[in-house]
């Protein structure tokens, strides 16, 4: 399987985050890459009392090896499209020194949520 990870750290712009997040929902759709593009939205909480949150999102590019093109094709043109160009954006491909870490956020933040949409269900 050929993952890269993507972080966009969009400070505390909201409007933008959640743009991205849209634009992604629709790819997702639109191509059928509902397990080969999944994301995370990180809300790290302000220091200051009434600041607004710092915001990252982390995307997941999974594909199997026989769709390499595609692959590739997605990692070219994500980071180069409104809104997440404007980002500052990271892209760590397997092999990079950060890729194990990016794939332990991006595990605790998608695990996290599902237990946190489980627990909601139970509720």
């Amino acid at each position: 399987m050929a993952q890269t990870y993507f972080i966009f750290n969009f400070g505390t712009s909201e409007e933008i985050a959640q743009q991205a997040r849209h634009r992604l929902d629709s790819w997702r759709q639109a191509f059928h890459l509902t397990n080969k593009l999944e994301y995370k939205l990180d809300r790290e909480a302000a220091k200051k009392e009434g600041a607004p949150d710092h915001l990252k999102l982390f995307v997941r590019l999974d594909f199997s090896d026989h769709e390499k093109l595609s692959h590739q094709r997605w990692v070219d043109r994500i980071p180069t499209e409104a809104p997440f160009k404007e980002s500052s954006p990271k892209v760590v491909r397997q092999g990079d020194p950060d890729f194990a870490e990016s794939a332990k956020v991006f595990d605790a933040l998608f695990h996290g949520q599902r237990a946190a949409d489980r627990a909601a269900r139970e509720r």
